[in-house]
């Protein structure tokens, strides 16, 4: 029989849950909401804000630019930020110190001051409003994330175990492939997913550098709720909102089979 404390922590963790999940759950019952505005209770009941989400094309494109552009951000900082993991890793203690605060920089400098320099090199290389501008601003801003979860697996990771397999003749390519990179995997796909949320949800450096050509998701719910403030978006939120609890659950579901396994 579970002992008082532990009751007691158990629902002081379940209330903690409840607060942080509060604003989120509001959401979902506004996005059906049936009068033209964001209001909590809604009016009635409609579907037609998730209809003009799928039919609207400024939605729909503005959601695949966000997608075409965190998916490429995740490959690139995936590569970036594991090879500068171990480039910290394995540099000498004062050396890999001072790199890892110059890799970490765009994490502690505002995201103001970020937006506007990128704004202004890219005004004159022609960059605003491209996808080659935003893959490369979203990239710089994912690379610390990558960092730190491959290099938190680093820190933990026995290189014996690399020194024993090239003592059997293996190269370093193969070395990296079958030892290394397998029991890095989980940091590098912690790296990944947030390089591609922090790409996806990114909205400061993106509304310097939009164009009327380009928008991705965050600028176009800007807009949305600086112009009209149709329930649409939260019609938008409760779909990303419903997509992320999907991801996280597969991804609960997969680690504890891995862990049976």
């Amino acid at each position: 029989m579970p002992s008082f404390p532990r009751v007691l922590l158990g629902l002081f963790c379940l209330l903690v849950a409840l607060l942080l999940l509060a604003p989120t759950l509001v959401v979902i019952p506004m996005s059906f909401n049936g009068n033209k505005s964001l209001a909590f209770p809604p009016v009635g009941f409609s579907w037609q804000w998730y209809d003009n989400f799928f039919r609207n094309p400024d939605w729909t494109t503005s959601f695949s630019n966000s997608l075409i552009v965190a998916l490429i951000v995740a490959v690139v900082a995936t590569v970036v930020g594991t090879l500068a993991a171990f480039g910290v890793t394995r540099a000498a203690a004062r050396t890999g110190g001072l790199l890892r605060a110059l890799l970490i920089t765009p994490m502690v400098v505002p995201g103001v001051v970020l937006a506007i320099g990128i704004y202004a090199v890219y005004l004159d290389t022609h960059l605003v409003g491209t996808v080659t501008g935003f893959v490369l601003a979203h990239t710089m801003l994912a690379i610390p994330f990558v960092l730190i979860a491959v290099q938190a697996s680093l820190e933990v990771f026995d290189r014996r175990l690399e020194t024993a397999a090239a003592s059997l003749g293996a190269g370093r390519l193969t070395v990296f492939r079958t030892v290394t990179l397998p029991l890095i995997l989980p940091g590098v796909l912690s790296g990944a997913l947030f390089a591609f949320i922090t790409s996806f949800d990114e909205i400061i450096v993106a509304l310097f550098i939009t164009s009327p050509y380009l928008k991705t998701l965050p600028v176009q719910i800007y807009t949305s709720i600086t112009r009209d403030a149709d329930p649409t978006v939260a019609a938008v939120g409760t779909l990303l909102f419903l997509a992320t609890s999907l991801i996280i659950i597969a991804g609960l579901l997969l680690g504890m089979r891995r862990g049976r396994t």
